[in-house]
């Protein structure tokens, strides 16, 4: 850092640094304008794509995979990625943490019958693709080509995430402003917060899918997500709570009113736990609050419902698809198409357009979440669920945003209902059992529920059952479903994507609840 230039000034000065050098590799493969729209949305032709500006043009696409399918495989594709990402932290009102990250590679993939052989390489040279196409094709051992790839033709998609100004070309100082906002609304809030950390991260993902049937197409994906962590003290008692907020969207997601949101949620959701006491022990009701509750949708029952989960045999909805798993008033979607939420995509890492796919229908199990291979396994359409990390990593089925559709209770009247039970509000981790769907849920706080009322807080609780056995004992069905936009991430087979998941108000029968009087 040179002599006379303050904290915060330096990191004006390097987040404008950064964002400029992004600019001339953004410009040079669209022609000089990084605006997603028009790099998403144009037709490309067979030398016209973003990665033109890396050397990377449809021609040298087309010969890679032939590449790939030198040695007799079925099908290759091509993925390619350029990633720009920056965070910056702040803690104790000061910025003490900022960086940026660039990715930039392909993964290759050829499928001979059941067989997947996968290579990546982090250099685009033409002969580091070749050499990567190569490893890959060695899952097939023909000694001569199987089938001839088809001549790339682009295929035009509708954006469901365009912004004015891909994040790539926002400087700190456009950021700085959001974090000391919600900072000031958080640490404002109560008088007992004394720590407050936050973090904004985002990220500009260009992504292009290409394969041995012709398919070219490519997306722009954005990303943003803020963090606020509050600690608060009451005499010796010490409490931490936190909340997010994240969207497929730009600078102005972060309106004043989501900041204030954010930091008054997450100031509330700590100071909430100076009165708490502790969870009733044992199987009682539980009303699962709408929004965030979603997640034990996604853990606990979506996974089961993941093709390659059933293809192996391994779910225990293997089989299901036209039977009964839940009431009538039970309807689950996994939706890549909600406007712009966390979990949304235009398309999929395999190239397949995004789609709402009903996995369960008035309690009937519909269909389950397919990618290409379990797609032909089962001989239906790929439902847009092929998702990978990175270039790094092969796709696999995955969900998107998940969620239970509303059905035809007031939130009141399910309250009601319950003469003692737990409403559950914020969740914080868990573990599951994939195959069966046995589950446990930490509940960072809720509510009891007595005589039909909401009366006191409770926190540091356990949710303990079996997801499917959950669904099948699901009584109520509120009409208020919401979507939750915090920073949600599903891990799965070593890799991490962004999801949404969602939930209207519901009572299930009866759900073990662990707690510290356990």
């Amino acid at each position: 850092m040179q002599k006379g230039i303050n904290r915060r000034d330096f990191l004006k000065w390097i987040g404008a640094g950064t964002a400029a050098a992004s600019v001339p590799a953004l410009g040079c493969a669209t022609g000089g304008s990084t605006g997603l729209h028009r790099a998403a949305g144009r037709e490309a032709g067979a030398h016209s794509t973003y990665f033109d500006g890396f050397g990377v043009d449809g021609g040298l696409i087309g010969k890679v995979i032939r590449k790939g399918l030198t040695r007799g495989g079925d099908f290759c594709d091509v993925f390619l990625q350029h990633k720009i990402s920056h965070w910056v932290g702040m803690e104790d009102a000061a910025i003490n943490r900022a960086y940026s990250n660039v990715d930039l590679g392909a993964g290759i993939r050829v499928l001979k019958g059941d067989a997947t052989g996968f290579a990546y390489c982090e250099d685009l040279t033409e002969q580091a693709m070749l050499e990567t196409a190569e490893t890959a094709a060695s899952v097939a051992d023909a000694a001569a080509p199987g089938i001839r790839a088809a001549p790339l033709a682009a295929r035009k998609i509708e954006s469901r995430y365009t912004v004015e100004l891909p994040w790539s070309e926002v400087g700190i100082d456009k950021k700085l402003p959001l974090i000391e906002r919600a900072n000031a609304k958080a640490r404002g809030r109560d008088p007992r917060i004394i720590k407050v950390t936050i973090f904004l991260a985002d990220q500009t993902s260009h992504i292009l899918v290409a394969n041995s049937e012709g398919l070219l197409v490519e997306d722009e994906q954005p990303m943003a997500v803020m963090y606020v962590t509050c600690v608060a003290a009451k005499d010796k008692q010490i409490e931490t709570g936190y909340q997010s907020v994240s969207s497929r969207d730009g600078l102005r997601f972060f309106s004043p009113e989501v900041l204030d949101k954010l930091s008054n949620e997450a100031a509330d959701y700590t100071t909430k736990l100076f009165d708490a006491v502790s969870a009733p022990v044992g199987e009682l009701p539980v009303v699962l609050a709408p929004g965030v509750s979603g997640i034990l949708l996604h853990e606990a029952m979506g996974h089961g419902m993941e093709a390659d989960f059933n293809r192996k045999g391994v779910s225990i909805y293997a089989d299901r698809i036209g039977k009964r798993v839940a009431p009538d008033e039970v309807t689950i979607c996994d939706d890549g198409t909600c406007d712009r939420m966390r979990g949304s995509i235009n398309i999929d890492d395999e190239g397949a357009p995004a789609q709402r796919t009903v996995l369960v229908e008035k309690g009937i199990l519909r269909s389950y979440m397919h990618d290409r291979i379990s797609a032909k396994h089962y001989s239906v359409a790929s439902t847009g669920s092929g998702r990978r990390q990175s270039f790094r990593y092969p796709p696999v089925p995955r969900m998107r945003n998940t969620y239970m559709v509303s059905g035809p209770h007031d939130p009141a009247e399910i309250i009601a209902s319950v003469d003692k039970g737990l409403y559950a509000e914020v969740f914080s981790n868990g573990q599951v059992h994939i195959g069966a769907g046995d589950f446990t849920f930490y509940l960072k706080h809720g509510r009891l529920i007595e005589k039909g009322k909401l009366t006191r807080v409770v926190k540091d609780a356990n949710l303990i059952g079996s997801g499917p056995k959950v669904l099948e004992h699901v009584e109520m069905v509120g009409n208020d479903m919401l979507l939750f936009s915090g920073g949600g991430s599903c891990g799965k087979d070593g890799q991490r994507v962004p999801v949404g998941f969602g939930l209207p108000t519901v009572r299930v029968g009866a759900i073990s609840i662990g707690g510290r009087a356990s």
